[in-house]
């Protein structure tokens, strides 16, 4: 009888995880590896907690691997794309937060909507016979945003990591990228379009929908909800 439980493996999500767990009586305690975890608690005797990065819980949710995994809605929602029969939100965790924007530089004064993004994309492929390139590791979400919004003439880049210095580094034209206080992006110069919020995102405790549950696994998981007030 095990019910696992994905938890971000570094960081802030992590230690506010366990923060979170342990606020609910949940105690941790490290068993075997760095990355597998045990839970002291009377009433949830079975739980295992087990040390991911972010990106890979939803791959794991979705697989069934895990039962239960914590991880950001950002991640989920450009991840899963069936993630209505993949994955289950049990409860939003008000820590976490951040928002998926698209950024320009802040010297580009006639850019300020997507309107004006599209505009420049247009002007940008007629000057110099290339794509504007927007810089992001969110491909889906930011294809399926600009799409929306008519915006074309674009190509997007692959960044897996520090998208706010792409432009400075002439990676990219744009970025697409998360921000929670937005000082990053202004100490690298960039701007955040007026209707360029692509997704309010925060740490989210999500249930698998593809895990197999057995009789005694499934009264763990009542007792886990009942204990952290999941409805």
């Amino acid at each position: 009888m095990t019910l696992k439980l994905g938890i971000p493996s570094k960081g802030r999500l992590m230690s506010q995880t366990f923060d979170w767990l342990m606020k609910r009586g949940i105690r941790i305690n490290r068993i075997g590896s760095e990355r597998t975890y045990s839970t002291l608690t009377e009433d949830i005797d079975g739980l295992t907690l087990v040390l991911l990065s972010a990106g890979e819980i939803p791959r794991e949710l979705s697989a069934g691997r895990l039962h239960l995994g914590v991880t950001g809605t950002d991640l989920i929602h450009e991840k899963l794309p069936l993630r209505e029969r993949q994955v289950k939100c049990l409860m939003p965790l008000n820590f976490g937060k951040a928002n998926l924007v698209i950024a320009v530089p802040k010297f580009w004064i006639d850019v300020d909507s997507l309107d004006d993004l599209d505009a420049a994309a247009a002007d940008f492929r007629a000057r110099y016979g290339i794509r504007l390139r927007i810089a992001t590791q969110y491909h889906r979400l930011v294809r399926d945003f600009l799409s929306s919004a008519g915006v074309a003439d674009y190509s997007l880049v692959d960044s897996q990591g520090a998208t706010e210095g792409a432009i400075k580094n002439e990676i990219a034209e744009a970025i697409a990228d998360i921000t929670s206080t937005g000082e990053t992006l202004r100490a690298n110069h960039l701007k955040v379009l007026s209707d360029g919020l692509i997704l309010k995102s925060e740490a989210t405790l999500w249930q698998s929908q593809t895990a197999l549950l057995s009789k005694e696994d499934k009264q763990l998981l009542l007792d886990f909800m009942f204990r952290t007030g999941i409805e």
